[in-house]
């Protein structure tokens, strides 16, 4: 069964902006989205940065009743995904509703719901907390709510595999329209976890940037003044079809997804592989899975968290898989700009690389003011770059040592 999977719609909800064209466009201006915590008192916190979402009004998604039925995260998984539904002009019916399936990532899923009734727990007792608390807070409610809303009845999935949840729903949803398990998936994934606990927690991990009278420069991977990750939150909601399906309705088609990769480090809780092999592994596999050979790839969307770890390993990885080609690669973090959503991170970039692809520009990694040595490849360093762009890959990699890359072609009938 030769079944081609292709993206019809983009749904993105970011510190740049609610919708796909105010984030694209923010990106292509090397806008950062950083700013200093506005949710909660930040005053004892060593970090007090993050790349939150600015003025999202749940009511423009979320019927007034059901807003406290939703934490957060779901509110914007349902935002992106109506953004991605209405970007596609897909419409499901009572005939194709089971062959349209939903598969939704979240690395921490409701913390902000978590953190509440615990505190009313405490408080009160336990009469005090909400009947609402568990399918709020739940992970897979995202995916769950997603299909209520659109009435998609085909398969109902969610991932939680830390930075890594969203690349791999999209990429098993790819693998689950491959197989004809669906003919239609609403993917991606959503995080909001800048919360108390969440950011207190990664901040005692020593993950995070402190460059607190800077937050605009804060998120800089691959410089050499890089000192931690900045937590952003929001959505990224792709709509994946096969060919057939979307041609017949005359869909626009922004991409076709030809390239899937897994791997596992089994190296450490938190740390990628010294050597940077199981990176190596999930993009080969990528790559190798798409038919295609390493120096066919254009663009890479790096997941490039600005932890020292990561971009020296991620781009010792690059180097390992793609030699000498590595030199002629565009590869740019958009988390400079967007900060890292986390479980989210996978979905916002999937989308970002697709749109990179159907414009044909590579959008920028800002902040690079001063590379590492150890990171000294074409990071489009500032500003957004056209150029051709045939296949780009978006690398994503999680605690635990989970890995997974999505590759990407410009669409040819």
């Amino acid at each position: 069964m030769n079944r081609r999977v292709v993206i019809t719609g983009i749904g993105l909800v970011s510190s740049l902006g609610i919708g796909t064209a105010a984030t694209w466009q923010a990106l292509l201006a090397g806008t950062s989205g950083v700013t200093r915590v506005t949710k909660f008192d930040i005053t004892a916190y060593a970090a007090q940065i993050a790349a939150e979402v600015k003025g999202f009004d749940p009511l423009d998604f979320v019927e007034k009743k059901d807003v406290k039925k939703m934490d957060v995260f779901i509110q914007y998984a349902l935002a992106a995904s109506q953004f991605a539904m209405d970007d596609s002009g897909l419409r499901i019916t009572p005939e194709n509703a089971p062959d349209v399936g939903v598969f939704i990532g979240s690395g921490i899923g409701g913390f902000q719901t978590i953190e509440r009734e615990h505190s009313a727990l405490l408080a009160g007792g336990p009469r005090k907390i909400s009947p609402f608390f568990i399918p709020s807070a739940i992970i897979n409610l995202a995916s769950g709510q997603v299909s209520i809303r659109f009435g998609a009845k085909g398969p109902n999935l969610a991932s939680c595999t830390a930075c890594s949840a969203s690349a791999h729903a999209i990429g098993d949803s790819f693998e689950i329209i491959k197989r004809g398990d669906a003919d239609v998936m609403i993917t991606g994934g959503s995080e909001a976890a800048i919360t108390p606990m969440s950011l207190g927690g990664f901040a005692a991990l020593r993950a995070l940037s402190t460059r607190n009278d800077e937050p605009h420069k804060a998120s800089r991977p691959f410089d050499k003044d890089r000192d931690g990750f900045v937590i952003g939150e929001g959505a990224g909601t792709l709509i994946l079809e096969e060919l057939g399906h979307a041609t017949r309705r005359g869909a626009r088609i922004y991409a076709e997804i030809v390239g899937y990769g897994m791997s596992g480090d089994a190296y450490h809780i938190t740390a990628p592989s010294e050597d940077g092999e199981g990176g190596v592994r999930v993009m080969r596999m990528a790559v190798k899975k798409a038919g295609i050979q390493p120096d066919q790839v254009d663009y890479i969307n790096a997941h490039g968290t600005s932890t020292p770890y990561n971009d020296k390993l991620e781009t010792l990885a690059i180097k390992t898989l793609f030699g000498d080609h590595a030199r002629k690669l565009a590869i740019s973090s958009t988390k400079s700009m967007t900060g890292h959503l986390l479980g989210g991170a996978g979905g916002l970039e999937a989308g970002i690389s697709a749109l990179a692809v159907f414009h044909q520009i590579a959008p920028p990694t800002i902040n690079l003011d001063q590379p590492d040595p150890e990171c000294d490849l074409d990071y489009v360093p500032c500003t957004s770059r056209p150029m051709p762009i045939t296949y780009a890959l978006s690398n994503s990699f999680g605690f635990g040592g989970t890995n997974a890359a999505l590759l990407f072609k410009k669409f040819e009938a």
